[in-house]
């Protein structure tokens, strides 16, 4: 499922046009994003901390790995 999402200041202008473009595609679904703030502001509701982002490329470790014994 692809979704369409329209802004919802755009949606007086757009929504339709593009619902009719996608009628036909039954893998398309227009929708209009309501949100009106971040849900990830915050603490979670649990009352741990927000997820930390951070770079996914760590270094290498410094050094070789030992040889192996080949059996």
């Amino acid at each position: 499922m692809i979704f369409c999402v329209v802004p919802e200041e755009l949606a007086p202008d757009l929504y339709d046009q593009l619902s009719s473009y996608y009628a036909d595609d039954p893998h398309v679904e227009v929708i209009i994003d309501r949100r009106k703030s971040e849900r990830r502001d915050g603490q979670a509701e649990n009352g741990s901390h927000r997820r930390e982002l951070r770079d996914r490329r760590r270094s290498r470790v410094p050094g070789e790995f030992p040889q192996l014994d080949p059996e």
